[in-house]
């Protein structure tokens, strides 16, 4: 569980375009085209830039706005302030160590738990599910969740437990441009099982090709690489071939393509792959094989939208088509 707010270049490189706007810049997100307003899984949702705990999902209602809505916070760690921008005056609410912009609070929520809603952009948050409070550091909170999963005790092995087997697929969403150039090279990797293109990372729900231009979907185009991590692990499949096959200093642009669609990120599914994502980063960066600063965003998975048939194996299927993709010296 972090608490400290990161320099603005840790920050422009760990969040994506609208997770920056919204926290850093007091934007705000469309309605219903975000990641939680309709969200209903039990756990806790946390600031996006420090990871101090704000409201947990049992004080989350429907408020028909579009947006995440929640009663009362978890802790001290929201504060408020007068806002008089756009011409009114409304009470902004902020996290009290990340400082981030979260959203405002209006006194039109449910009478008979306070009267209070806390309209909160999705963008200012990531969600911790139950299961995973101890794992990130949050276990205090389990209390706040009442059933079989908050009273569960965590497992423990038996000594005398056979150690588990390795698993035969893991799965990576790595983002670095154009799909179909990132997928040609992906799909010949060793130890790559599947590859499949598609969206993620932003909040327009089942995007087209068409909606992922001009950010109008806050997508990345990127690709589903299943791999056989006996065979190539998540480490080497980053720093080995993923760093070598774009340029991962250029924003929002590889080659001649430009656009929020064409960012280079990387979409962890847990704790293990966030951290080896910062770790491979970090010694790319050191390693001075980019002469720029690495921009790769390393962002948490969101909902996986396969691309239209015809853009998968786009260039197995037209050799010599389109690409600006292409494996640099190790």
């Amino acid at each position: 569980m972090a608490s400290d707010k990161p320099s603005d270049a840790e920050l422009r490189s760990k969040l994506t375009p609208e997770q920056y706007a919204v926290t850093q810049q007091c934007g705000t997100e469309p309605p219903y085209r975000n990641a939680f307003w309709n969200h209903h899984e039990e756990g806790l949702y946390v600031d996006v830039v420090s990871g101090e705990p704000l409201f947990a999902s049992t004080d989350k209602f429907d408020s028909g706005t579009g947006w995440p809505s929640f009663t009362r916070p978890v802790a001290a760690n929201v504060v408020s302030k007068v806002d008089t921008a756009h011409g009114m005056v409304r009470t902004e609410v902020r996290s009290a160590a990340g400082d981030s912009h979260l959203g405002h609070l209006f006194t039109d929520g449910p009478r008979d738990r306070g009267g209070q809603r806390y309209c909160i952009n999705s963008a200012s948050l990531r969600f911790v599910p139950v299961g995973r409070l101890e794992a990130e550091g949050y276990g205090p909170y389990r209390s706040l969740f009442p059933g079989p999963a908050a009273a569960a005790a965590p497992a423990v092995a038996e000594p005398s437990a056979a150690p588990s087997a390795a698993p035969e697929r893991e799965v990576a969403l790595l983002a670095g441009g154009c799909f179909w150039g990132m997928q040609d090279l992906l799909r010949k990797i060793p130890g790559v099982l599947e590859t499949e293109a598609g969206y993620t990372g932003g909040w327009l729900e089942d995007p087209h090709y068409h909606d992922t231009h001009d950010s109008a979907s806050g997508h990345a185009e990127s690709v589903r690489v299943v791999f056989d991590p006996r065979r190539l692990s998540y480490q080497e499949l980053l720093e080995r071939w993923f760093f070598r096959m774009h340029d991962p200093t250029t924003a929002d642009r590889q080659g001649n393509d430009r656009g929020t669609q064409y960012r280079s990120a990387i979409f962890f599914a847990d704790e293990r792959q966030r951290t080896t994502a910062e770790a491979v980063k970090a010694r790319v960066q050191a390693s001075g094989k980019w002469k720029g600063t690495l921009v790769t965003q390393i962002a948490p998975a969101s909902t996986w939208y396969r691309a239209e048939p015809e853009h998968q194996d786009y260039l197995e299927r037209n050799p010599g088509g389109y690409s600006c993709h292409y494996l640099r010296p190790e």
